[in-house]
């Protein structure tokens, strides 16, 4: 199973990114995103189950989306109202077998 997250980029504050994470060797299943800030630990930032039920950190709530396309065997999130405190690189998760993607890097300037 792999994951490969891609999407990120630099963006002023305020702006919007979307980021995928398309999956490869397994259907998608339930899926997470997560991020780390530098200095900081990962900290989960959303979740969608197969069913489509969404859950969120409160940090991002309003603001993120989590969506799924199960066609494209993909995963996205789409983040608006981008704040300096949302610099981190994000990572895709598959919570079942644990697999985790290599990140992409998302930089919010003030």
């Amino acid at each position: 199973v792999q994951l490969q997250a891609s999407g990120g980029g630099l963006v002023q504050a305020g702006g919007s990114l979307r980021l995928s994470c398309a999956v490869s060797g397994s259907i998608i299943d339930v899926m997470n995103w997560y991020r780390q800030a530098p200095g900081k630990e990962r900290e989960f930032v959303a979740a969608i189950t197969n069913g489509g039920s969404t859950n969120y950190a409160d940090s991002v709530k309003g603001r993120f989306t989590i969506s799924r396309d199960n066609a494209k065997n993909t995963v996205y999130l789409q983040m608006s109202s981008l704040k300096p405190e949302d610099t981190a690189v994000y990572y895709c998760r598959r919570p079942i077998g644990n697999y985790w993607g290599k990140g992409t890097q998302v930089t919010v300037s003030s």
